[in-house]
């Protein structure tokens, strides 16, 4: 069973966003024609590295990073890579990876019968959630106990958010509904689950000022500033990062699309001011990961 073991005077940040996308067997999260897509859309080819290699990337940087995939089994008729498998491989890195779970929603009882087991019998951290997709509405009072078990063992949800660029030009974009991902579906789970502790990821373009709504109005939301170079923040986002929101701003990637070494280099390009850095960097994670008795 994972139990973090991560040395938080060494480590320099907490990479939010990280996504595992192919197993030790080979398998990829996503069906082919969208793995090729995703390629052509955001002009790379780059490694897709199993767990293991994710480590020792993030071990090198002094970074941890909190790791996932997205159960989509319904909407892409694809079996998801093992959110157990990789809860377990985590646990042999725990002094650099963090591990999430991720259900599909739509498959019910047995979602919440694999939640239960990923909490209870293997130590996940938090939950990921693709809203696009996976194909599903967060508001539909359906998932209402699935956010009620996840708030009762008292690790966030994690939301991905605004536009994505899986399924970007293909043809009816492969049948994904961008709207699902509207940050303004997450603010009944937030008002009905105030205990949860929801992270909307991705500056949530065209949605920021939902997102921005949402976080300032309810206080168990957070943002992570993940899929995007830092250059291109909105400014808003920048604005709320440096007051009102910057104990609840979180740094992610999105690797292996976006690397923490961009990442790290592109943020001297923004406004955002140096004395919250390291609370968005990992101080914010922290408080809200339970690593440690901080404030």
């Amino acid at each position: 069973m994972y139990q973090p073991a991560i040395d938080l005077n060494s480590v320099t940040a907490i990479d939010m966003h990280v996504h595992i996308e192919v197993d030790d067997h080979g398998h990829n999260s996503l069906p082919d024609d969208l793995v090729a897509a995703v390629s052509k859309y955001f002009r790379t080819d780059g490694p897709r590295p199993a767990i293991e290699a994710v480590a020792q990337y993030y071990r090198e940087r002094r970074m941890a990073a909190v790791v996932f995939t997205v159960d989509a089994r319904t909407q892409l008729a694809h079996q998801p890579l093992s959110s157990v498998e990789i809860a377990r491989a985590a646990a042999d890195h725990a002094d650099v990876l963090i591990p999430f779970g991720s259900v599909d929603p739509r498959t019910g009882e047995a979602a919440l019968e694999l939640a239960t087991r990923l909490v209870e019998d293997e130590g996940v951290r938090g939950f990921k959630f693709h809203p696009t997709v996976q194909g599903f509405d967060p508001s539909d009072e359906q998932y209402a106990p699935l956010w009620g078990l996840i708030e009762k063992a008292g690790v966030p949800a994690l939301f991905h958010t605004g536009q994505t660029g899986i399924g970007a030009g293909m043809p009816g974009g492969y049948g994904f509904r961008l709207g699902l991902s509207n940050p303004m579906l997450l603010d009944p789970i937030a008002a009905d689950f105030p205990q949860l502790q929801i992270i909307m990821a991705h500056p949530s373009v065209p949605w920021q000022d939902e997102a921005l709504s949402v976080a300032t109005h309810k206080h168990n939301t957070w943002i992570d500033l993940s899929g995007w170079s830092p250059k291109y923040f909105p400014a808003e986002l920048v604005r709320y990062a440096n007051s009102m929101l910057k104990r609840r701003v979180l740094f992610g990637t999105d690797f292996p699309l976006l690397t923490p070494d961009r990442w790290l280099r592109d943020v001297a390009a923004t406004e955002l001011k140096a004395e919250v850095l390291p609370g968005i960097l990992k101080d914010n994670a922290v408080r809200l990961l339970r690593l440690a008795d901080t404030p």
